[in-house]
This record gives C-alpha cells, structure tokens and sequence, in this order.
C-alpha cells in the first residue's frame, strides 16, 4: 500500500474499500442529519479522490437523508461507511484502517453542535483497572484492520 493507497471497510468485513489519489479535506459535521446517521455526537469525514473509490468486498446499501444526499452503510452491521453529494463522496473516517493521520482540519454546521461537545474530553478518565481486564477477556468478531490475513469470526478468507 502506497501513501496514495488506502484501505478500510465495515465492522463485520461484508463491504471493504480501497482508495487510489490522495484524500481531501477531513471534517467533522455537526448537523442533525450526520448526529443521527453515525449515531454519534457529529460525522466525521473525509473527502475520496474522484473517481479514486473502489469497492473491494461487497458494497454499501444508500439511504437519500435528504435531496441531493444519500448516504451509504453495510446493509449486514450497520456501519455507516458514505456520505454522497453533488460534488463527490466522503468517507466516514473510523472506517479507515488507517486513521492516524486524517484529524479533522475543519468543523461544518457548528451552530447545530450539541453544547457540551467542546467539553466532553474534560471529562475524567476511567481508571479502574478491574474494567480493563474484563475488556481484555471480551471476544471480537469485529473485521481486522487489513485485508491481508484469514478472519477466523466468519471464517472468510481476507
């Protein structure tokens, strides 16, 4: 995988992608629609190179949230995977394998923001010790971040 090559896919595998060109800007989006598709507090994006987004493993199933917007998720788990417009598709950025380097550069649709999101890693951090170990204990069968190794949850061939 070139610098210029990525990959990334759903939790459960069915729907994997690979991206050739670099990527756009990376944003996080604060509007209703974005909270209530990702299921979180905003959408965090970035923008795939035209014509540089390539399905590897199946493909997302699309749900229009609004007139020009569609949004692609893995029909099996549910992740939400796209954002579609007019000027191009974005990419849901936890769905990279590698997300290291795609901090969000610019936040959209702030006035819609839920007010305590500016504060919500002043919050303490869990320190039990005790919880980490049981969440050491618990099993995945979430897709490995790669493509390149056998997926023993479903017994598919990576």
């Amino acid at each position: 995988m070139t610098e210029d090559t990525r990959t990334g896919g759903c939790q459960c595998g069915a729907v994997r992608f690979r991206i050739h060109g670099e990527l756009g800007r990376a944003s996080i989006c604060h509007c209703r629609m974005c909270q209530k598709a990702f299921g979180g507090f905003f959408g965090p994006l970035v923008s795939a190179p035209k014509d540089g987004l390539e399905w590897t493993r199946g493909a997302p199933k699309y749900f229009q949230s609004s007139v020009n917007i569609d949004r692609g998720f893995c029909e099996d788990c549910g992740t939400p995977l796209t954002y579609r417009h007019p000027g191009g598709v974005e990419l849901a950025i936890g769905t990279f394998d590698n997300r290291d380097d795609l901090a969000p550069q610019i936040q959209v649709n702030f006035h819609s923001r839920l007010p305590w999101v500016t504060s919500i890693f002043d919050a303490p951090v869990h320190g039990d010790p005790e919880f980490y170990v049981q969440q050491e204990q618990v099993i995945s069968f979430q897709h490995p971040d790669h493509d390149t190794q056998i997926w023993p949850a479903k017994g598919l061939h990576l």
